[in-house]
């Protein structure tokens, strides 16, 4: 296996890649990352299958073969969606059942037209959960007001989640509370507890959004200050009384999970967000050209601190920058709300010209 991915596991680190595309199942590239680059996962988004769908003709015949039904443009993308996440979480069970249940998980998104639709989002995540067949797949859900209690409900139901769309320690704690609800609610009725989940906090986007408002020696410092605060939350969360009562239940805690890691800064380090996230219990999910750098060059020697102290200096000086954080932390998860449905509108837009085309 390779050292740097290796040595970024050791630190307690799960590396997944943000990516999936029929080509990297069919010609083993997926399989490759898995035995060499030591991968325990993945991720996927409406604008990865936008990519993968609109860029390649892997996925033709299939449009064309359900371009004779009577199917909608959503449920064409389901079913090729589904196909795609059923054989990668098939290449990842080996890890789901070495780690005991921890990793190897595949993540597959509801439609973000639903994010403002509690009751939708239920009734939309038991039902891809249920056609994608397999124990190892989380179902992506929006850590927006109106998905929190979807959150809840769905952990309740026993289906494994991932928290998506957090951009502050306030949305993680918010996103934190509505799985550790839901767990309970099944000790309350006799039920197995242990429903896997993480929480996804985006870091790059905040270095995006503040770029021309800072200073250049707070550029690209922003986002990893904004992961500090989160990570020192994370590990109150972590040994609280009530998280405590429910790990002797049985339950294994939410992980954190870093996501945009990919580095928008073309003078920033490439691998500034992997090396920089290095903490015990966490999950990096990165880019395929990301993950290729660290592997490349990684470095991952030094562990995050346990305190944010260092990231209080940075938001002091984002307050001297006019910046308020509590404010743009709900404007970032807004738009990325808005980009997911933006990407979804192109997904089904591409599936309904091909369909027309073969």
């Amino acid at each position: 296996m390779n050292e740097n991915t290796k040595n970024l596991y050791l630190q307690g680190v799960s590396l997944w890649l943000d990516n999936i595309t029929r080509k990297i199942l069919d010609d083993g590239t997926l399989e490759k990352y898995i035995n060499e680059l030591g991968i325990t996962g993945l991720t996927s988004n409406p604008t990865i299958f936008d990519n993968a769908i609109a860029g390649s003709d892997y996925y033709d015949k299939a449009i064309k073969e359900a371009a004779k039904s009577e199917l909608t443009d959503e449920e064409v993308f389901f079913t090729l969606a589904i196909g795609d996440i059923q054989r990668a979480a098939d290449l990842f069970h080996p890890i789901y059942e070495k780690t005991n249940g921890l990793d190897g998980f595949v993540s597959i998104e509801v439609s973000p037209l639903l994010a403002y639709d509690t009751d939708s989002t239920i009734k939309a995540a038991k039902d891809i959960f249920k056609k994608v067949n397999r124990p190892n797949v989380f179902i992506k859900i929006p850590g927006t007001p109106e998905g929190l209690p979807a959150i809840e409900k769905v952990i309740e139901e026993g289906i494994p989640v991932n928290v998506t769309l957090l951009f502050s320690a306030e949305q993680y704690i918010n996103a934190a509370e509505a799985w550790l609800k839901g767990v309970e609610a099944r000790v309350n009725k006799g039920l197995n507890p242990d429903v896997k989940s993480v929480a996804s906090v985006f870091v790059s986007r905040w270095d995006t959004a503040v770029a021309d408002k800072v200073s250049r020696a707070l550029r690209n410092n922003v986002g990893i200050a904004v992961m500090q605060k989160t990570y020192v939350a994370y590990l109150k969360f972590l040994q609280s009384e009530r998280m405590q009562k429910m790990m002797n239940c049985g339950v294994t805690p939410q992980r954190l999970l870093w996501a945009s890691t990919g580095t928008k800064d073309p003078a920033a380090s490439d691998i500034l967000y992997v090396k920089e996230l290095v903490a015990p219990f966490t999950v990096n999910t990165m880019p395929e050209k990301t993950l290729l750098a660290f592997a490349d060059h990684g470095e991952s020697d030094k562990l995050m601190s346990r305190s944010d102290a260092a990231a209080e200096v940075i938001f002091q000086k984002m307050m001297a920058c006019s910046i308020n954080y509590k404010e743009l932390a709900v404007e970032l998860q807004s738009k990325g709300a808005d980009a997911f449905t933006q990407s979804w509108n192109n997904l089904m837009e591409t599936i309904n010209k091909k369909r027309s085309e073969l």
